[in-house]
């Protein structure tokens, strides 16, 4: 049975469910109606950071134009330019055996593509959700709503999964930039 979380809150993932050997990560959202004459892209996006938190490789940062990993330790499945249609509208796949060694955190966000030029902001974004599901039985282990708690922010850090004491967890964090990819980038230490 799935447990939904709230923002904030923690979770193990591997410790409690120890046949979790690869996690799709699935990532959903709807737009809400406007008047701005240009579709929203939402691009998810993943930072594997170091034990500081801080992406130490431009490999390690995997989104619509770096879709795999070398290692084979994260892929992101492809971009969906419209986000139409219920369930998942992109999906990153963990795969925890091939992660690299100094890769301890990994975070998952989503942002607006050209943004700032469409005059767009998850304001207008509802029903953004992450969600992780072991991909060896397909059955969801947690959810996280993220709500509607933005305004003017065109990036968002959903949720981190992070190593402790050789087990990974589960951060819903729901935590929005401006300044769109680049400002997620800067947060993760990678230069723009």
């Amino acid at each position: 049975m799935s447990i939904n979380l709230s923002k904030g809150q923690r979770i193990d993932l591997t410790k409690t469910n120890p046949g979790l050997k690869r996690a799709i990560i699935g990532l959903g959202w709807d737009t809400n109606r406007y008047d701005g004459g240009a579709d929203f892209d939402l691009d998810a996006s993943a930072f594997l950071a170091n034990e500081n938190g801080k992406v130490i490789n431009d490999i390690d940062f995997i989104f619509y134009n770096n879709l795999k990993h070398a290692s084979g330790g994260v892929e992101h499945t492809g971009d969906n330019r419209t986000g139409d249609g219920d369930g998942d509208d992109e999906q990153i796949i963990i795969d925890f055996q091939k992660l690299p060694s100094h890769v301890h955190k990994i975070g998952i966000a989503v942002t607006i593509h050209d943004a700032d030029s469409r005059s767009q902001n998850f304001g207008q974004v509802s029903n953004a959700f992450v969600r992780v599901v072991n991909e060896e039985n397909t059955i969801e282990i947690l959810r996280f709503d993220l709500g509607e708690d933005f305004s003017v922010e065109t990036a968002v850090v959903i949720c981190e999964l992070y190593k402790h004491n050789g087990d990974w967890k589960f951060n819903a964090i729901g935590s929005g930039f401006s300044g769109g990819l680049a400002a997620l980038c800067r947060n993760y230490g990678l230069e723009v």
